[in-house]
């Protein structure tokens, strides 16, 4: 008897930007509602590893969530079944409220009831933005807008969240909150998470496994305890 396959299998993944290769032939798996912190120096292949798996730029390989194949689907149909990709950068609409902001997140799905009632499970993760619900998502902070991305993914309920950078560009203590909350989503709501973070401690802290990629290669891979513990690691992202 066989178990559950991984929730994200990836192998062979190749990917670039033009001419350029990027990614070399990475593999990697996620289990269902497992946290894997993806590092790796700045152009290591990081970002084009979650571009490549939602399809935003051309790739070759194969990649299959919860068993199926979803190479060659659009971005469209992969965000159906349930993925979900919030970038560097955050990516909100400026103009537009925190719950309107929020709403365009469910634009999906057509069980109105049960995005309202998810409207306020966000909000109960994230009481901030219920305070901000009517505010224009431009006039937010930085971790407000943060919070809201990460929000926003939320509202499509998926089973899976490619996070780029979170902490970036945020205080130390807004950080500290905003990983707390992902712990919380993760061990109540089941939603795995392909963390990339520069903020090595803080993504080996949070997730169960680890992948360092060193120009679009993976090479190391393991439980984050022991990537931890790896001598290179502690090296060049630990400090130690």
């Amino acid at each position: 008897m066989t178990g559950a396959p991984p929730l994200l299998e990836v192998k062979a993944l190749r990917a670039g930007y033009g001419a350029t290769p990027v990614l070399h032939g990475i593999d990697l798996a996620l289990a269902d509602a497992s946290v894997v912190a993806l590092l790796g120096a700045n152009g290591a292949g990081k970002t084009t590893t979650l571009r490549a798996l939602c399809a935003m730029l051309p790739a070759q390989g194969e990649v299959r969530f919860s068993g199926t194949r979803i190479d060659g689907r659009a971005t469209e149909d992969i965000v159906r079944l349930g993925i979900a990709h919030v970038p560097e950068g955050r990516g909100t609409f400026a103009h537009l409220s925190t719950e309107e902001n929020l709403r365009l997140g469910a634009y999906l799905r057509r069980d109105r009831a049960a995005v309202a009632h998810d409207l306020e499970r966000v909000y109960g993760h994230f009481p901030r933005l219920a305070e901000r619900r009517r505010q224009q998502a431009g006039t937010l902070s930085g971790g407000e807008q943060q919070m809201l991305a990460v929000s926003r993914a939320l509202m499509l309920r998926p089973r899976l969240m490619l996070l780029d950078e979170p902490s970036f560009g945020l205080a130390p203590r807004v950080v500290e909150e905003l990983f707390e909350i992902l712990r919380r989503i993760n061990a109540a709501e089941r939603v795995g998470i392909l963390l990339v973070e520069q903020n090595a401690a803080l993504a080996l802290a949070l997730a169960d496994a680890a992948i360092v990629l060193e120009t679009g290669r993976v090479v190391l891979a393991g439980p984050a305890d022991a990537v931890r513990r790896h001598d290179a690691v502690r090296a060049a992202y630990l400090g130690a």
